[in-house]
């Protein structure tokens, strides 16, 4: 991809909070658990670590207290492969680390997440605290909507590295991912549409852009609606179907240098942990961008991550791209497979 350098220290580099996770054990509800298995968990934390899992370098900007909890989520961090170079340390004695409770459904039982984050320290993040050197280390910067939603600290900081790494040259890699508890769609589309003139690569749900963001038109239309209109050299659409919480089937659509890529959608995906699953399917396609100049590839890549995410507990994606080739030949075989890798 020619939008994309080719040498930097760090293939990719994301901000946003990272959080603990606390979840019961099995499919036990909240309210009748008396233990929960604790992670660490954060959509652009599982993006890099996603990537880097894969084969490529990847480095997170965050918040944590300087405390034994921020200690534990720093050892999570480099655990999935990330550096913790530029993990901020909050030493204030309101420093406190987001807490999210997540228990998970089965039908007719939906899962649920509980949030547990105002003013946690990534909240407090300011651009002095970022190293100036950060912007020409890296390749592609990755952030969500939710490190705007948070507060507005973290939202003006966030606005401001994503116009510096634009300037040095840094591909820009945006997932709108709306969270309704955190904004309005008001609130949020005012804010997001003047991210979309700096994004080279948009990750957008069909819903997402015809309720919050009000596009009309067919799902081409609005996908290269959004090239025309802002110049995004890449636009992907993820479309997951649920059957129920233990079943989805899963596929997605991108649209670059004027034509649309999909492929068939995993059906029947058995569904242990879905948390992390649309960031499986970035980390892929960030990952098959960097390294081919296949997109459609990238595509397969991002599908087959995404998929696999959901068999595993827990945040962050566990794959290598070795399994995740293996998942895309048999994804595309035809006739007898076997039963077991062996």
């Amino acid at each position: 991809m020619d939008f994309i350098k080719p040498k930097a220290e760090f293939d990719i580099i994301g901000l946003g909070e990272v959080m603990l996770r606390l979840s019961p054990p099995e499919k036990e509800k909240i309210s009748q658990s008396e233990v929960f298995e604790k992670n660490a968990g954060g959509s652009e934390l599982n993006v890099v670590s996603g990537a880097a899992m894969l084969g490529v370098r990847s480095a997170i900007i965050t918040k944590l207290p300087k405390n034994i909890m921020g200690d534990f989520i720093s050892r999570r961090i480099r655990y999935g492969s990330v550096s913790d170079d530029y993990v901020v340390y909050d030493c204030s004695k309101y420093a406190r680390l987001g807490i999210y409770y997540y228990e998970s459904g089965v039908y007719p039982r939906k899962s649920a997440v509980v949030y547990d984050r105002h003013k946690s320290s990534v909240c407090s993040l300011e651009l002095n605290e970022i190293p100036q050197d950060i912007y020409s280390k890296t390749r592609i910067f990755h952030i969500s909507s939710i490190s705007l939603a948070l507060d507005s600290t973290l939202q003006h900081t966030s606005l401001e590295v994503i116009k510096n790494m634009k300037k040095h040259g840094v591909a820009i890699s945006f997932d709108v991912n709306y969270r309704a508890a955190l904004w309005s769609e008001d609130e949020a589309r005012a804010c997001i549409e003047q991210v979309f003139p700096y994004v080279d690569i948009l990750f957008v749900s069909e819903e997402t852009s015809r309720r919050m963001l009000r596009r009309t038109g067919s799902l081409e239309e609005i996908m290269k609606g959004y090239s025309d209109a802002y110049g995004c050299k890449i636009v992907a659409t993820t479309r997951r179907e649920v059957i129920s919480p233990t079943h989805h089937n899963f596929g997605s659509k991108i649209y670059y240098n004027g034509e649309f890529y999909e492929e068939e959608p995993y059906k029947n995906i058995e569904v242990i942990d879905r948390i992390g699953s649309g960031d499986a399917y970035v980390a892929g396609v960030l990952y098959g961008i960097l390294t081919s100049d296949d997109i459609y590839r990238a595509l397969c890549v991002g599908n087959a991550l995404s998929a696999v995410k959901n068999t595993v507990s827990g945040d962050m994606s566990a794959s290598n791209i070795d399994e995740i080739e293996i998942i895309i030949a048999s994804h595309t075989a035809v006739g007898h497979q076997d039963e077991m890798i062996r």
